[in-house]
């Protein structure tokens, strides 16, 4: 079965419209998992508008499935992770003041760099993975990084399904061959949805994990945060 990690960013952006502790980001990520998740994910941002450095602090004795920490590996977030040493860290190329991530890595650009970065984390006993496009070079400079995941960025295969597309999917099918191949697990994220997550991983060999979080919250505002998150786990088996 693929894991289904819930991303709970947007529970923190509704706490931070009224400034208190409405919704509990704590008591959510508990129930996420007792509903049957295995995983958290967030991504912290360096303007923290929606979870913030002292989320990830507190939420590490809460999550027992699996912490993922999400984010561009600036100084104060490599430092964060190595403080809450999550199960895994997901490396991700967001501008400052992104609304949301937009491109994969150019993994062969930023090689050395990525290297480094994910030695350091692996040294501290910390699974890696790193955001990529469906670009078969990418995935090859991928593995000459050393990171042991690459997380596929889904954003045009949800939007050309969303159109009738069913062949959005083959520059997927194709990464995940060649990822399979050459030793690399594959997570992937980014606009997945109940509407499209099944075709997704039914085409998708040895995809191990989906970060969901925009779509799941949404969804729930009309199935309840129970419901979706169990519909999910049915769509993943």
């Amino acid at each position: 079965m693929t894991k289904l990690s819930v991303n709970i960013n947007k529970i923190a952006t509704l706490r931070n419209a009224r400034g208190g502790n409405v919704p509990d980001l704590l008591q959510v990520a508990k129930d996420i998992q007792k509903f049957g998740a295995q995983g958290i994910t967030i991504h912290p941002r360096p303007d923290e508008r929606h979870i913030r450095y002292q989320d990830a602090r507190d939420l590490r004795p809460i999550v027992y499935t699996e912490f993922n920490i999400e984010g561009n590996p600036q100084h104060n977030f490599i430092d964060l992770v190595l403080e809450c040493k999550p199960e895994q860290v997901t490396l991700v190329p967001d501008a400052i003041g992104a609304i949301t991530s937009s491109a994969g890595w150019d993994t062969m650009k930023n090689e050395s760099y990525l290297t480094e970065v994910i030695a350091e984390f692996k040294r501290n006993g910390i699974r890696t993975s790193i955001f990529v496009d469906p670009v078969l070079k990418m995935i090859e400079g991928a593995k000459k990084t050393g990171t042991d995941r690459i997380e596929l960025y889904t954003e045009a295969f949800a939007h050309q399904y969303g159109l009738g597309n069913q062949k959005a999917i083959e520059p997927y099918t194709q990464s995940a061959v060649l990822a399979n191949e050459i030793g690399l697990g594959i997570n992937a994220g980014h606009d997945l949805s109940l509407d499209n997550i099944k075709f997704f991983k039914d085409n998708i060999t040895g995809l191990l994990e989906v970060s969901i979080g925009h779509a799941l919250i949404s969804e729930a505002l009309y199935l309840g945060l129970e419901n979706v998150v169990n519909e999910y786990l049915q769509k993943l088996k």
